[in-house]
């Protein structure tokens, strides 16, 4: 059977997103049991919310994913607090912190930059 394929799969940024995504997912793992309703969810929920929205976004006008994308990068912006508070309560490392800030802004830059684009093209 031929594999599906949906055309936002191709994007770098959506492909990123997943990738953090697993992440994140590995990160809060190991969170304490008591975190499970309070940061854990919080930081795969918004984890999750950057992958969504740039797929969700894709396939709507260019002002509209725009829109989406900066809802992506709202989310983006959530891991980065959720990642802090992590480290500042030692359940992750420093290293780990960092690993994930540069993860964040590798795709924060490929956000704006594809934001940038679509405002060129509407010009």
């Amino acid at each position: 059977m031929e594999k599906v394929h949906f055309n936002f799969e191709d994007l770098k940024v959506y492909q990123k997103a997943l990738d953090f995504t697993d992440h994140a997912y590995s990160l809060t793992a190991k969170f304490p049991q008591s975190e499970l309703y309070g940061l854990t969810s919080q930081f795969n929920r918004a984890a999750v919310s950057i992958a969504l929205n740039t797929s969700e976004g894709s396939g709507n006008t260019d002002a509209q994913f725009h829109k989406y994308l900066q809802v992506a990068d709202d989310s983006l912006r959530e891991c980065v607090t959720c990642s802090t508070i992590a480290f500042r309560r030692n359940y992750i490392t420093s290293e780990e912190n960092q690993k994930t800030r540069l993860l964040l802004l590798e795709m924060f830059k490929m956000i704006k930059s594809l934001q940038k684009y679509l405002k060129s093209k509407g010009k």
